[in-house]
Parts: structure tokens; C-alpha cells; sequence
């Protein structure tokens, strides 16, 4: 029997275009994954078909918010995947806060959102949640 291997639950949004952005965070080597690429002077590379979840938590994803929460999706992911290290947890949520001022939120929506994250995101980061993989349909295994 056909089955679908090695799927993962949790994407909503799928970036149709490569997304490059220079951003303050410096891990010590490049880190790369099948979708991500962080160079050492803060390149970000985020490649085409990367699926997010987008806003996160009790809001509304709205065109303020969506760029910022793609790159700050891509860095969590890469510190839940131990690609960097969790000291770059509050930069990723600062970076956040900017891109969304940068694309026109308001403050009282910014600050709302920095504490969101910086109060409850950090299991996010952490690598004790990286995305089960999956298949379909999940079949017995057969002994002997």
C-alpha cells in the first residue's frame, strides 16, 4: 500500500517567492536547512515553498504582520531545530516589533505583540517542541 511519508502538521502560509533580508542576528557559522539560510553577517535567505503558520496566538494576520511573522517563524524554527542558540530569542522578538513598524502597525499593537511573544513563545524556540514527523496512513507493522 502507498503511503504519504514524512509530513509535518502546523503550515498555513507557503512563501511562493525566495525572501532575502539582512537582519542583526550573527550566529558564528552559516546554518542551513532545506528552507533557511542565516550567514554569519545576518543574511537571511527564507526559499520559496517555506510553510508558516504565520501570526501566532490571539490576533489577526493582517499585511502588517505577516512579513515579520515569517522571519520571526524562520529564526525559531532554526533555534528549535539547534541550528542557533537560544540567546537569540529576544533579538528574533525585537526583530519582529521592527518589521512590524517597518510595515506599518501601531504601537499599541506592537507593544501587545512583543509581550506576547517574549512572555509566551519561548517553547516555541525550545528544541523539546521540534515538529513531529509524520506519515499517512500511519500502518501496522507487520513482525516476522
Amino acid at each position: 500500500m502507498d503511503q504519504i511519508k514524512y509530513y509535518k502538521k502546523g503550515g498555513i502560509y507557503i512563501l511562493a517567492e525566495t525572501y532575502r533580508v539582512k537582519v542583526d542576528i550573527h550566529p558564528k557559522k552559516t546554518v542551513e536547512t532545506r528552507f533557511l539560510k542565516l550567514s554569519p553577517w545576518g543574511q537571511l535567505t527564507i526559499r520559496a515553498g517555506y510553510a508558516w503558520d504565520g501570526p501566532s496566538g490571539p490576533t489577526i494576520a493582517t499585511k502588517t504582520f505577516m512579513r515579520g511573522s515569517l522571519v520571526h517563524d524562520a529564526l525559531y524554527e532554526l533555534m528549535r531545530m539547534e541550528r542557533m542558540g537560544q540567546e537569540w530569542r529576544e533579538p528574533a522578538d525585537r526583530l519582529l516589533v521592527d518589521m512590524c513598524k517597518t510595515d506599518g502597525m501601531c504601537g499599541l499593537r506592537r507593544a501587545w505583540v512583543f509581550q506576547g511573544v517574549h512572555w509566551f513563545a519561548a517553547s516555541s524556540a525550545s528544541p523539546k517542541n521540534r515538529k513531529v514527523i509524520h506519515t499517512a496512513p500511519d500502518l501496522p507493522k507487520v513482525s516476522g
